[in-house]
Formats: structure tokens, C-alpha cells, sequence
């Protein structure tokens, strides 16, 4: 049997998708930054991030691609769509032919869409962000496929060790979140299976964003038709559609789940399929049999209208010894009443509300400050905690990357000022306080001269020193907690801020 010729239509969907899938991948991947200088702007138009971010132009570019191009968003700019089409495309190298066509599952679609509004509404964007496509990937990409590329990339820097090359450096590879970790594999899971069975069930029956544009595709300019004239019912291109939106023996396609992928063009041996504005030959098609009464048709768009408007260590950690004399206890972080919400988040009502969890920040932080909350409302949200590192008064790179709003640009000098909480000294924990072992590493360390050693006891000469804190000039970075020798709670922690103070 001779094999079919890829349409212009495929071919162009996967050298789109080729481009787009590594870059936004890379993304969550690189340590260095260097990508999301150059490509960062993939993530900013992802739909949902846009949409929190209020940013209109490129909601309205998206609604205007769909109203001319149908679902090709789904297809060539969402990276979980795409990640469908791998798995898909693997199993059918396997199994041809194998999909049929099915009616829509509306209950399931707009279900899911409906409970998507209401958590977003109501504040808990992280627990309606786990069925968000981007920031479902975002997950996946940053737990599963990151620790893999820093593997890689610490080999790469053994190798260029010895040869005196510095190409390459170590970096350290961690679980930043065991929950996040889980719902990762979780995702993963359901998704490949689903897809590797079923093509786009996923995308068809559980994602809003598709749900959101199946609303416009069914009124795109360009649509697949089928030409009834020239269809010999081979049923080729329903058995190759991986959406189940074909159904050959009444020559009609179910716009809304189509994502223009162009399979069924090229499937066909009697170009009896084409991608055009009006269908070429509509007294011979039953397409509007297969639709649903006009007002009911009517009734779903209002109502998707109305939604739309209502949101406006795995690895490689060497053990840490005291002279080659003990080990080193790791430090634990300290119980916060505050979590501790990325400078330019400004409070920790936006956070919740703006952020989607979809790891960005958490993959791009080179201070290893970052790591997803457990809290229920937050869940998976970025929160600071200071046991690898500090929050560095110079790097603003978490303000750079968020797509969603949820965390906003600062430039350098704003960071500074950025107040995000405040240092807290716990004198049991403290060495000169308990010990009577001279220290002072968190006034040493401190950027902003916010702490002074004093007397102990100001009448005792020879009282050890002990930090006072001044909370005016603290902004809460974490280098006195970081830089405290006491193990393995600090003697010195920051608690955060509801609202950030900017000086």
C-alpha cells in the first residue's frame, strides 16, 4: 500500500510545534537564564497566564487566531497539547487506524469548566491550575525533566573538569517539593495514557482552555470540510482523527474538538478533505445534522462568553563535614506563621489568586530560595525558605519569568526595597545566648545592616553579643538565617509579610 503524502497543513503544525514544544521546555530546563531572555515570551502567551495577567493584546490575539484558524492554539503553543500529539504519534507508529468517532462528552467539557471558573474566582487559582495545560507541563517539566538535564549537565561538567575546561560547572539537584512531585508524576501519567489510547481526550473532555476555545473554533474562518462528492467512505479519516471529531458516513467534523492538526488531509487519497473558509460543496454535506439545535448552540457560547469574562535531593548532594571531623546536621526550616511570597508579589492575597503553580520561578531561582507551598490554598505556590541559600538583593530573576502576574517585574534598585518580612532571633537557639560562644555571622552577612550585636545583659561587660534586629531596615532576604551556624533550626528566622513594603 502506498504511503500517504503529509499535507502542507501537518507539515506545517509540526514544524511549528518542533519549534515552539523544545523552546518552552528549555524554559523550565535552564539554570543560567539565558533562554528566557530570548524566549520568554512563550510562557507569557500561554492563554491562562495571560488571562490572569490581564493582558489584553494577547488574550485578543489568541481569540482572533481562533476565530480565523480554528484550535490551532491547542496544537502548535500549548506544550501539554503537544506533549498529547508525541504520545499519540508514538502509538500510532504501532497501531494505525485505530480511532473512531465519538459525540462530544458537553457534560464532562463544560463540568470541568465550570468548577475551573469557580476555584479561580474564588481565590484558589493553584488547585484550578492543576488542570491548567501550561501549568500542568510546567510541573511535569520542572520535577521530572529538569533533575535529568542538571544530571546531564554535572557529568558534562566532570568531564570538562579534567580536561582544565570550565565549559561546564556543578550544579545542585534537589526535590524542591515531594507533593509537587507527585502530582507531576500524577499528570503525567493520566495524560500519556489517555493520549497513547485515545489521542486528545484529555484536551477534549478535561482541559478549560480547550473547552474555552471550542466555544470560538465552531465559527472559525478557516474549517476542515469534507466533499461529499468526492468521499468514497473509506473512513480514513475518522479512524486517523485524533480528537473524535470526524464522523465519515455523515461527512461532517465537530469544529469545536478539531485543533487543525492536518492528519486527515493527509490521509485521504481522494482530496476529498480540505482546509478553507466556506465548505465547497454544502448541499451535499449533513454537517448541520450533526450539530446541536441553534439554541442550544446559542445558549453554550453565551454561557462560555459569560465564564470567560467572570476571571478577568534527587541527587548529587555531598556530604557536609566540620574539618573532615563530623557530619553537619542539615538545617530544617523553621515553623512560619507567615509564608514568605517572592518580592514582587506584593501580597500574599495577589499570589493566591494570580498564581498558577506552574514552577517557573521555582526552576529559574539561582538562590535555590524557592520551593512550592503544601498550604491547601496555596497549594504548590512558590514560597521562600532559606536553608540553600538567600534571597539576593541584586537578582531579580523569579520577577523576569512569571507569566501570570502573580509575581511582577522589579528592576534592581526596587528589589532592594522590596520588604517581604522580617528577621526573628530565637534565644534558645543561639550560640552566644546559650553557649556563650562569640559569634555575629548574621550582622556580618545582613545586606542591608539591619542587625547589631549587643550585651546580652547591657549591664555585663562581659555578656556575650547577641543580634537586635531593626525591623524598619530588615526586607526579610534570609542571610542572617542562612549564614546561622546553629543546627538545625536557626537562631535567627524571617517571618513573612501579608502585605510587602516597598521603600
Amino acid at each position: 500500500m502506498a504511503k500517504k503524502k503529509k499535507s502542507l497543513l501537518y507539515r506545517l503544525r509540526v514544524a511549528l510545534a518542533s519549534i515552539v514544544f523544545p523552546l518552552i521546555t528549555l524554559l523550565f530546563l535552564d539554570f543560567t537564564g539565558v533562554v528566557h531572555q530570548y524566549f520568554g515570551f512563550l510562557a507569557k502567551i500561554q492563554f491562562l497566564p495571560a488571562l490572569l495577567a490581564l493582558n489584553v493584546v494577547v488574550v485578543l490575539a489568541l481569540v482572533v487566531l481562533t476565530l480565523i484558524f480554528g484550535r490551532i492554539y491547542c496544537s502548535v503553543i500549548c506544550p501539554l497539547g503537544i506533549l498529547q500529539d508525541i504520545f499519540s504519534h508514538l502509538h500510532g507508529r504501532l497501531k494505525r487506524n485505530r480511532f473512531t468517532f465519538s459525540p462530544a462528552k458537553n457534560w464532562l467539557r463544560y463540568g470541568s469548566l465550570i468548577i475551573f471558573m469557580a476555584l479561580l474566582i474564588a481565590g484558589f487559582a493553584s488547585l484550578a491550575a492543576l488542570i491548567d495545560p501550561y501549568s500542568a507541563f510546567g510541573r511535569i517539566a520542572q520535577s521530572l525533566l529538569q533533575p535529568a538535564f542538571l544530571f546531564g549537565n554535572n557529568l558534562l561538567a566532570g568531564l570538562a573538569e579534567r580536561m582544565n575546561s570550565y565549559a561546564f560547572y556543578h550544579v545542585d539537584i534537589w526535590i524542591r517539593g515531594i507533593f509537587t512531585l507527585g502530582v507531576a508524576i500524577g499528570t503525567l501519567t493520566i495524560v500519556g495514557i489517555l493520549s497513547w489510547k485515545h489521542g486528545r481526550t484529555w484536551c477534549n473532555t478535561i482541559c478549560p482552555v480547550g473547552t474555552a476555545l471550542s466555544f470560538l473554533s465552531r465559527f472559525a474562518w478557516f474549517r476542515i470540510f469534507i466533499d461529499a462528492k468526492k468521499c468514497v467512505d473509506c473512513s480514513l479519516c475518522e479512524r486517523n482523527c485524533k480528537t473524535a471529531a470526524i464522523d465519515y458516513k455523515a461527512h461532517t467534523v465537530d469544529h469545536s474538538r478539531c485543533v487543525v492538526c492536518g492528519v486527515c488531509q493527509g490521509v485521504c487519497g481522494k482530496q476529498a478533505i480540505s482546509y478553507v473558509h466556506k465548505n465547497p460543496n454544502r448541499q451535499f454535506t449533513t454537517e448541520d445534522n450533526n450539530k446541536t439545535a441553534p439554541d442550544n448552540n446559542r445558549r453554550a457560547f453565551l454561557i462560555g462568553a459569560a465564564l470567560a469574562a467572570g476571571t478577568a535531593a534527587l541527587a548529587q548532594e555531598k556530604k557536609k563535614v566540620d574539618g573532615g571531623l563530623a557530619v553537619i546536621e542539615d538545617k530544617k526550616a523553621p515553623q512560619r506563621q507567615t509564608p514568605i511570597t517572592p518580592p514582587g508579589s506584593y501580597s500574599a492575597n495577589n499570589m493566591a489568586r494570580h498564581c498558577t503553580a506552574c514552577q517557573l520561578c521555582v526552576a529559574e531561582c539561582p538562590n535555590h530560595v524557592l520551593r512550592p507551598s503544601t498550604n491547601l490554598k496555596t497549594f504548590m505556590q512558590p514560597v521562600l525558605s532559606y536553608e540553600r541559600g538567600f534571597c539576593r538583593p541584586e537578582c531579580n530573576r523569579c520577577t523576569q519569568v512569571c507569566p501570570t502576574g502573580a509575581i511582577r517585574p522589579l528592576s534592581v534598585p526596587d528589589k532592594t526595597g522590596a520588604h517581604i518580612g522580617h528577621a526573628v532571633w530565637v534565644r534558645q537557639n543561639c550560640l552566644p545566648a546559650k553557649d556563650g560562644i562569640a559569634c555575629g555571622n548574621c550582622e556580618r552577612h545582613c545586606p542591608v545592616g539591619a542587625i547589631q550585636m549587643v550585651p546580652l545583659k547591657p549591664d555585663d561587660e562581659f555578656s556575650p553579643l547577641v543580634p537586635a534586629v531593626d525591623e524598619e531596615f530588615c526586607i526579610g532576604c534570609g542571610a542572617c538565617e542562612y549564614a546561622c551556624p546553629s543546627r538545625p533550626f536557626p537562631a535567627i528566622y524571617v517571618e513573612g509579610h501579608e502585605q510587602h513594603r516597598m521603600d
